[in-house]
């Protein structure tokens, strides 16, 4: 008996949710639309290999001795963080979100700029760490320019 309460309650909530929160879910399942889904979920799963990679290369230099301070320890743990959060937002978008698609839109366009920004000011990090934050961030520079695309765009039309 509360199961067939707790459907209905769903359904009801997912049939009047406000349209301006949903993307036109015929426009989420044309080809152009799911392609930039699908190299959105490929550029997190690399951002997220990455930034564990750099993780590593923090672990390994700080194992043969060498000087890791705690900016880069803490940027090291962190970045494989955000990995998870730009999967949810992908995800919930794909799903037809407008909110996460804002948020994926908004995380991957300013997120690169702060992390490069921080790391060239001096003393801040070693170029080697720099070099390789800047590699980490690529990925996400690729989503900024998928959410941007005509496909995407199409799937969440501005409604205002």
């Amino acid at each position: 008996m509360e199961t067939n309460a707790n459907t209905t309650t769903t359904e009801a909530n997912t049939t009047t949710a406000d349209p301006a929160l949903l993307a036109d879910p015929a426009l989420l399942a044309t080809p152009a639309a799911l392609a930039a889904f699908g190299r959105t979920r490929a550029a997190v799963k690399i951002y997220g290999a990455l930034t564990a990679a750099a993780l590593l290369a923090v672990i390994a230099v700080a194992s043969t001795g060498h000087m890791v301070n705690p900016f880069m320890w803490i940027r090291a743990i962190l970045l494989p963080l955000i990995a998870v959060l730009l999967h949810r937002l992908a995800l919930s978008a794909s799903q037809g979100s407008r909110r996460a698609f804002e948020r994926l839109r908004g995380i991957s366009a300013v997120f690169p700029v702060a992390i490069v920004g921080v790391d060239l000011i001096p003393g801040v990090c070693p170029w080697w760490y720099a070099a390789v934050q800047a590699l980490c961030v690529l990925p996400v520079i690729g989503i900024a320019l998928t959410t941007r695309g005509t496909a995407l765009r199409a799937a969440f039309p501005k409604t205002r």
